[in-house]
């Protein structure tokens, strides 16, 4: 998810009543919810290097165990460098190592947590595993999240300023909300591939058929953007829980170039390309096609999770061919 929701999401937690628990609690929280994004460095190194990195070694559970200790010590160490000199609030709380710690935790959790969530992918396993895992149920940027845990947050403050004993309760219901949201999303999501499954067959060979999406939309949580296919033969059609037509009714092939003829496989290419071997390595539904330009033959890949015209440039490679062939997928 985007850094907004993460940080809301620390917020409501403190709200909640945690960051009573000791002092910094509320920045612990924030700064732990964010804090497996450290690998959001990798974005510097250009065209498409980082989605070979980003969601991998700072969402798996050895940073889960060590970015919580070493949030946990840079507060301790922020705490006493303040009050040697003489700069610590007043009105800051002692601090409680043990719930410090466990706000850490606590923070830096959510984050892989909500991370899994959309369909762009974690790898919560990693160094040990460099599985991708996906929970198709929110669009990276959810609107109704960010309305639903700022309500809290903003109630929940305004009710503790004016000093009203349950001054938590706005930012309970905010969590009970975003959960209750979360799980909705997440029901519809496996419907949607159950419905797409079922009628398999009768518009679209299910022979074909390698994988099946809901793909999450913005904005719209009702609806479902609905991949399904196998390699470089990808259909998409669209689900509406206000429209009872058959989902296959209107789908409708994604291609990049049409009627190809083929020789190489996508991983020959990768061998002295490192932009696309990152970006093969993140694929979920990889396809591909080949245009020429000026005389050059190039191959394009895509994912086709990633077809918008908001998003499909951010997730394409352009690779110039030495020889004007043209392939097939793997």
């Amino acid at each position: 998810m985007d850094n907004l929701t993460h940080s809301l999401a620390g917020a409501v937690l403190g709200q909640m009543g945690l960051k009573k628990k000791t002092g910094l609690a509320m920045p612990t929280l924030i700064i732990a919810a964010n804090i497996p994004d450290i690998d959001a460095i990798a974005t510097l190194f250009g065209n498409h290097t980082y989605l070979g990195i980003r969601r991998g070694i700072t969402h798996g559970p050895i940073a889960m165990l060590l970015l919580p200790l070493l949030l946990w010590a840079f507060m301790i160490s922020y705490d006493r460098w303040q009050g040697k000199r003489g700069k610590r609030p007043e009105s800051r709380l002692p601090i409680d190592r043990k719930w410090l710690l466990i706000l850490a935790f606590i923070g830096t959790l959510s984050h892989p947590a909500l991370d899994w969530m959309n369909s762009y992918g974690v790898r919560l396993l990693e160094p040990f595993s460099s599985q991708w895992f996906y929970g198709d149920t929110l669009f990276i940027i959810d609107l109704n999240i960010w309305i639903a845990l700022a309500a809290g947050v903003f109630w929940s403050l305004r009710k503790e300023k004016k000093g009203l004993r349950h001054y938590y309760q706005p930012a309970l219901i905010s969590c009970a909300f975003v959960v209750a949201y979360i799980s909705g999303n997440f029901i519809l999501s496996r419907h949607v591939v159950a419905l797409t499954e079922s009628e398999v067959g009768q518009s679209i060979d299910r022979n074909q058929i390698k994988q099946i999406v809901a793909n999450p939309v913005p904005f719209a949580f009702w609806k479902r953007e609905v991949i399904l296919g196998g390699p470089n033969d990808y259909y998409q059609a669209s689900y509406s829980l206000f429209d009872d037509r058959p989902i296959l009714d209107d789908s409708y092939p994604i291609e990049i170039a049409r009627h190809a003829p083929a020789v190489e496989n996508l991983q020959d290419l990768a061998v002295e390309n490192t932009d696309l071997t990152a970006f093969l390595f993140w694929a979920r539904m990889p396809y591909h096609g080949i245009i020429r330009e000026d005389g050059n033959a190039y191959a394009i890949i895509g994912d086709a999770r990633f077809t918008s015209s908001y998003v499909e440039e951010r997730f394409k490679v352009k690779v110039k061919l030495e020889k004007d062939v043209q392939f097939v997928a793997k």
